[in-house]
């Protein structure tokens, strides 16, 4: 067995990159890390080929400690509040819209989850499926192609046109699940270390990855936030915060400020400055879409919580580029020039990606998550995204059913509780929630 993500000779590569990216000089870490006959080299899917020996292994987690204990780069402050006078009544059907659309969106990434935005395309190619326009298939596939771009080991058994049944289990709606749990269980006011908790209590911690393994691990040694999301953590600006969010937005029909608020509650288990704006981002944009009547509303209402800075800068440059674009493979050239040199989980890229589907797809559901996948980096986070906007401003009744019908009303997950649990059930919890919020 090789444990991905927490090992500190894999750590290292990544830290040094996450260091250099907030500013920070790290050059003499790295010359002696080389100079010992460490590799700079940053896994892609966590872990190295080769384990170091216990020599090499000491001296990363000693680089580690030096790197955490150099100056932290500056968070900006999240803006006041703003009145953006969006509706805050919201229907049945456009919630129910928001869970089906996330899982659509993120079933339909699954099978090419770490395979480049060309291997995506070829795949489509070899199938005569060129757009993407339907959940994958192996049905046709040349054998040499399947071999050069394999799908991904966990999904494919579950997740193409041809075996799917029922939504999978899958990250990106565990923690929808258990951000719903939280709230039933802790109310609005919940605090980081309820999140932090409700890990240790009901989240499987092989079922977590990158910034949340790290932070898992940082709990079971005893940490608590912030500084589990900071210690040997070089995976802090990464995705993980930016997935688990929605519900957050959902309870909070048009208000994105209070959507927000609880996201980065949320996100500091794990996440800083880049990884909770992506956190309070994604939470604002789903409590637009519940209730708004387009997605530039929801975009609008989504940049209206961000600080000025590097990530309202990215995800407001990918709504410019996509904005009104009918060549859908130009904008993902642009956004690949501007973001492929960052690790394929990273927020920043994910975000740009996200923000740039939809409004390309201006809130056509169909349109969104087939653009996002086809893009490449983190197929199943973003489709899941995309999915949640656009099912909840599409409404579940009008999405088609060759997504709807697979799904069979249904989704499996590792919290316990929820395995087999009816969307429509959910739905209604969360409605449930998001009326006490109004209440009080």
């Amino acid at each position: 067995m090789r444990l991905t993500w927490v090992q500190p000779e894999d750590l290292l590569p990544h830290e040094l990159a996450a260091s250099r990216d907030e500013g920070r000089d790290v050059d003499a870490v790295a010359a002696r890390w080389t100079a010992a006959g460490g590799s700079l080299q940053a896994p892609v899917t966590g872990a190295s080929a080769t384990p170091a020996g216990p020599r090499l292994r000491a001296l990363a987690l000693q680089l580690l400690d030096e790197c955490d204990a150099l100056p932290a780069a500056d968070s900006p402050a999240a803006p006041p509040p703003r009145d953006l006078a969006l509706p805050t009544d919201l229907t049945d059907d456009r919630m129910l819209g928001a869970w089906t659309g996330r899982a659509i969106g993120c079933l339909l990434g699954k099978p090419v989850e770490k395979l480049p935005r060309e291997a995506i395309a070829e795949i489509l190619q070899a199938t005569g499926r060129r757009p993407l326009a339907g959940y994958f298939t192996a049905v046709g596939l040349p054998a040499e192609v399947a071999q050069r771009w394999p799908w991904n080991r966990r999904s494919a058994v579950n997740s193409l046109a041809e075996n799917i049944d029922g939504m999978p289990e899958d990250d990106d709606l565990n923690f929808a699940l258990l951000a719903l749990r939280i709230l039933e269980t802790h109310g609005r006011g919940f605090t980081t270390d309820d999140v932090a908790q409700a890990w240790l209590d009901w989240l499987p911690g092989g079922r977590v990855f990158t910034a949340e393994r790290v932070a898992y691990r940082n709990l079971l040694l005893g940490l608590t936030p912030p500084d589990t999301a900071r210690r040997h953590n070089p995976f802090r600006e990464w995705i993980g915060a930016q997935i688990r969010t929605d519900v957050y937005g959902w309870v909070n029909p048009g208000r994105p400020a209070a959507a927000a608020d609880m996201a980065a509650r949320d996100a500091a288990v794990s996440h800083v400055r880049d990884g909770v704006h992506g956190a309070r981002w994604a939470a604002a944009l789903t409590s637009a879409a519940v209730v708004a009547a387009d997605v530039h509303t929801v975009l609008d209402a989504a940049e209206s919580v961000l600080p000025e800075g590097r990530f309202a800068d990215t995800v407001r440059h990918a709504r410019e580029l996509a904005t009104g674009a009918t060549d859908w493979e130009t904008v993902l050239d642009a956004l690949h020039a501007e973001h492929g040199h960052l690790h394929w989980v990273h927020v920043r890229n994910n975000a740009a990606l996200t923000a740039a589907a939809l409004a390309y797809g201006d809130g056509d559901f169909d349109t969104s998550i087939c653009a996002v996948v086809s893009g490449g980096w983190d197929t199943d986070s973003n489709g899941a995204t995309v999915g949640s906007v656009t099912g909840a401003l599409t409404g579940a009744g009008r999405i088609d059913r060759r997504w709807t019908a697979p799904l069979k009303g249904r989704l499996h997950s590792s919290i316990a509780g929820f395995d087999g649990i009816g969307f429509a059930e959910l739905a209604t919890r969360t409605l449930c929630m998001a009326q006490t919020g109004t209440a009080s």
